[in-house]
């Protein structure tokens, strides 16, 4: 069943309409909200069926390349685009896939109610297509593969790098990207114990390493679909909002399952930690046990890729005035951390700590620099942390707490929302670690600044692997790198900044209908 198919589900039923009636509540204007459903159907659809499109087809500047197994997944046609091609497509499923979503949280605004198993299927149904096709927008499930095939050949990845392997002569090795083959590997001892579990269960065959790891992180991406889904199962608006911001959307599939990215195992771990933490907090037995569960829990996402570490400091923001949990929580997360570092060694700590790409080429900063004819790469560190310092306490202080029985969540949303805006290294999938996050809110004004960030983000990074793009797609490609997105990262910015010190977010705490649809015990309704 496509979305399209089953956009009647997002138009309000009569049935709830005629009870908002009865209770007095808003009529929704139906004609628009119709529009807005089918136009979320359409947006949402069309970008998953380009995007698999561009997958199934064969290698190109999107879909990597290697040799297919004789039989069995990743399958694909053997076709190859020309790039002129690919990154227009790419482009346009980019738009149509932020639009869709826009679209969607308008008609929730508005009434829509979409049927929640619809949304559940098309997201399990697309997570699945695109986890048994080549792994496209990027090229990290290729340094992940050869990273596990060290592990499986006795070599160390913190040691030996993907350069090495390939003047072995390994096929693992020589199907690595050339961009990174100098470069150690930068991921947490579990990751490497994931990625060696890819590469012994694939062997030889890169095509199919890169599948089963495809296929771990696309369970994680389920777990986080069906966690949030049941989470939110007693409000049918804001379950189908987390579907909308997660399950469904185009730009988070095709960043995080699409390209294999470890970013969603490492958010399930990470959200399933947080999700532990339940109001009220206290030093009795229960909180503190529930508060270790959660360290170990983040433990483990902060193991696969250390900026989940930043979800530990949420929660022991969360429980600043409970010394024991904090405790408790921290003590989780070392359990898990320090035996897996030392079994590894100094070499995984060093790789961590010295990776030496500071910033990605599309970071606001640089533009400042480019204006003052000045660059430092250490200036912009320390710029950059006193930045993410200052703007991470005003979200502290200033984010609505949304989900009160979840005291963990405002906190931790603060602090990663803050990293992701300052910080100069980022890529879009990165962005997971809020999203899953701001499923769980209610509409506000963040939502448009979130999704136009990501939107315009992935478009730059489309379509993933190296190389030059020709004529006129190299000058597009060269003014978003050095003006278009680091303009709307620093926009973005300022908007959550002037959104925090106004306290304007304009939370929508209750339903259209003026029901109380909340989920969350303990939200208060937005006053009249």
């Amino acid at each position: 069943m496509s979305l399209v198919n089953g956009a009647r589900g997002w138009a309000a039923p009569g049935r709830l309409l005629r009870r908002a009636r009865r209770l007095g509540g808003v009529h929704p204007a139906p004609v628009m909200t119709r529009v807005l459903s089918w136009a979320a159907a359409a947006g949402i659809g069309l970008s998953l069926a380009m995007m698999l499109a561009i997958c199934v087809s064969g290698p190109s500047r999107a879909v990597a390349k290697f040799r297919m197994p004789a039989a069995g997944p990743p399958f694909g046609l053997g076709v190859t685009l020309p790039t002129s091609v690919v990154m227009p497509c790419l482009w346009a499923a980019a738009a149509l896939g932020g639009a869709g979503v826009a679209a969607g949280l308008l008609a929730l605004s508005r009434g829509a109610r979409p049927r929640p198993r619809l949304l559940l299927a098309a997201a399990l149904v697309a997570a699945a297509g695109f986890t048994v096709l080549p792994p496209a927008g990027s090229t990290d499930s290729l340094d992940y593969a050869a990273y596990g095939r060290m592990v499986v050949i006795g070599r160390d990845p913190y040691v030996m790098t993907p350069f090495q392997l390939r003047s072995r002569g390994d096929p693992i090795g020589k199907a690595a990207p050339r961009a990174w083959q100098k470069k150690h590997s930068v991921y947490g001892p579990l990751a490497t114990v994931e990625e060696a579990a890819a590469a012994e269960i694939g062997g030889t065959s890169a095509a199919q390493v890169t599948f089963w790891l495809k296929l771990f992180n696309a369970l994680g991406f389920g777990a986080v679909v069906i966690g949030l889904d049941r989470l939110l199962r007693a409000s049918p608006a804001r379950r189908a909002r987390a579907h909308l911001w997660w399950s469904v959307n185009p730009l988070v599939l095709w960043g995080l399952v699409a390209s294999g990215h470890i970013d969603a195992l490492a958010t399930a771990a990470g959200l399933a930690g947080l999700l532990l933490i339940r109001a009220p907090l206290s030093e009795r037995q229960e909180a503190t046990t529930r508060a270790a569960a959660a360290g170990v829990l983040v433990g483990v996402g902060a193991d696969l890729k250390i900026t989940m570490v930043l979800y530990l400091l949420g929660i022991c923001w969360a429980a600043r005035r409970h010394l024991g949990m904090a405790i408790a929580a921290i003590s989780g997360a070392v359990a898990v951390l320090l035996p897996s570092y030392l079994w590894f060694g100094p070499p995984a700590v060093y790789a961590l700590l010295n990776r030496d790409a500071s910033a990605t080429s599309d970071n606001f900063y640089a533009m400042f620099f480019r204006l003052f004819r000045f660059a430092h790469p250490t200036a912009m560190t320390l710029i950059s942390l006193l930045l993410l310092a200052a703007v991470g306490l005003l979200l502290l202080t200033r984010l609505p707490d949304a989900f009160p029985a979840l005291p963990a969540v405002q906190p931790t949303m603060a602090i990663s929302l803050a990293w992701l805006l300052v910080w100069p290294y980022q890529r879009p999938w990165y962005d997971a670690m809020v999203i899953c996050l701001l499923a769980l809110y209610p509409a506000s004004r963040l939502d448009w600044l979130v999704l136009l960030r990501l939107t315009i983000v992935s478009f730059f990074y489309m379509p993933g692997m190296p190389g030059r793009p020709p004529g006129w797609l190299a000058v597009i490609a060269r003014e978003e790198r050095l003006w278009a997105v680091p303009v709307a990262r620093f926009a973005v910015l300022v908007a959550v900044v002037a959104l925090a010190a106004t306290g304007a977010w304009r939370v929508r705490a209750t339903s259209p209908f003026g029901l109380a649809r909340s989920a969350v015990p303990g939200l208060a309704p937005a006053p009249a």
